[in-house]
């Protein structure tokens, strides 16, 4: 496919999506979003992509939020920047997905970061939430998910404070999971990302699936069933058995049911 503010590259079992607006400090715009989304589930259909990487252009910006500019003025869904979008297609993919931040994590940028599985950080990364500062807030992703990183009273301070944390303190914080030299990030997080793929595809989509149904409902639940649980239960005698006996309108052999 072919992007307009993001990129896509792809090393070995490793797909990149790079946020592509380093004049304008890689912020989402409605275009933006929907790319990655629709990147993201073009990933999801195929099976060369082990692990994602999410990351920003530059050296300067991971991502410090998003604009409007464009949108239609209105209240409906037509107004809203479209992140949710993003973040959840972020959260279903059944691939791991690491954020290498590169730069300041700002608001919409912190929150994504906070999205993805892993974060690696490199030393001069800067993180902060600012909503409450611009007239502006998220409470979902950015809260719940905020509070699972570095719990709550915490995520509060992030939410009602908005101090700005040093990659280093972040890591204390529990809001990240590595901190490396500025330049070793890429060599760190393609290690690091090489040692997920040549882990189990299936298990480690159990696994996703089984942190994301926690906060997902009953469409975190049937992800797992759906998703999951079905495709080992659809190789079995006991299902062959029972699709063959219903097509060949005949009672099943449920000395087959178990094995």
């Amino acid at each position: 496919m072919r992007y307009q503010e993001i990129t896509y590259t792809e090393d070995g079992p490793i797909g990149t999506i790079t946020l592509n607006r380093p004049q304008d400090g890689n912020m989402f715009t409605p275009l933006m979003c929907h790319e990655v989304r629709d990147c993201i589930n073009e990933i999801r259909r195929e099976t060369r992509t082990r692990v994602i990487v999410i990351t920003g252009a530059g050296d300067k910006f991971f991502c410090i939020g998003g604009r409007k500019e464009g949108m239609e003025d209105t209240l409906l869904y037509a107004g809203v920047l479209p992140t949710l979008e993003m973040y959840e297609a972020i959260d279903r993919v059944q691939k791991p997905v690491i954020a290498m931040v590169n730069g300041f994590a700002v608001g919409g940028g912190n929150v994504l970061h906070v999205v993805c599985d892993i974060t690696i950080a490199k030393e001069s990364a800067v993180f902060r939430q600012v909503g409450p500062m611009m007239g502006s807030f998220d409470a979902g992703y950015g809260t719940w998910y905020l509070e699972d990183l570095i719990g709550k009273k915490r995520a509060k301070e992030m939410w009602y404070r908005n101090p700005k944390l040093s990659a280093r303190e972040a890591l204390d914080w529990g809001l990240v999971n590595h901190v490396v030299p500025d330049d070793e990030l890429n060599d760190f997080t393609r290690k690091i990302a090489l040692e997920i793929a040549d882990r189990g595809s299936f298990a480690l989509a159990s696994i996703k699936a089984a942190f994301n149904a926690r906060h997902g409902g009953v469409s975190g639940l049937s992800r797992m069933a759906h998703d999951l649980l079905l495709r080992g239960y659809l190789g079995t005698e006991e299902h062959t058995e029972l699709a063959q006996a219903f097509a060949e309108r005949r009672a099943p052999d449920s000395s087959k049911f178990g094995h």
